[in-house]
Order: structure tokens, then C-alpha cells, then sequence
């Protein structure tokens, strides 16, 4: 006689559709909440990204007794390279006469 109890040995049917049913809806929480927290990394990031440039500005203006007309100014000059002349995310610097530093949307 084979003994009934003891060698079922698996998952069923239902139980592996409960676990992905419960796997999906964690997943469905979740990635809504990383897209929005990338977004935030992004805004974050380009912020601190100006407040360097920022940095730069001052820089030259101490050293060239006068605030710089444009970011290519600032490049021409060596205080920023043509790779920090745009936030991270795409967006754009610039500077107005004042030597502030603002961010230009990508689209823009």
C-alpha cells in the first residue's frame, strides 16, 4: 500500500495564482511610487547641479571683476567644462545679468 500522506510534494494550481496575484499588486503599489521618486532624484540632482555652476559664477566673478554674460563665457574661460553647461536631466543653464543662474526647460 502507498502511503497517501506525506508525499504530496508542489504547489497547486491555486496557490502559484495567489502568490503572482499577490506579487502583481505589490508591484502594481509600487512602481507608480519609483517613477515618481526618480522624477524627484532628477529635480534634486539638477538643483545641486546649479548651486556649482552658481559656485563658478562667483569665481569669476571675483577673478574677472565682472559677472559673466553666458554659460559659454563660462566655458570659453575654463570654469566649466562644455559637459556641465546642462543639468543632468537635459535641462539647460543660464545666466542673466546679474551673474543668477536658472534653469531653462529641455523643451524650451
Amino acid at each position: 500500500m502507498r502511503k497517501l500522506i506525506g508525499n504530496n510534494r508542489g504547489f497547486t494550481l491555486i496557490e502559484m495564482m495567489i502568490v503572482l496575484l499577490v506579487i502583481s499588486v505589490l508591484l502594481f503599489i509600487a512602481i507608480p511610487n519609483i517613477a515618481k521618486q526618480s522624477k524627484n532624484i532628477n529635480n534634486k540632482g539638477c538643483s545641486a547641479f546649479k548651486h556649482m555652476v552658481q559656485g563658478q559664477v562667483q569665481a569669476f566673478r571675483i577673478d574677472q571683476k565682472k559677472f559673466p554674460a553666458s554659460i559659454e563665457e563660462m566655458t570659453e574661460s575654463g570654469y566649466l567644462r562644455k559637459d556641465e553647461t546642462a543639468c543632468p536631466n537635459g535641462d539647460k543653464l543660464k545666466i542673466d545679468g546679474d551673474g543668477e543662474v536658472s534653469i531653462v526647460p529641455a523643451g524650451r
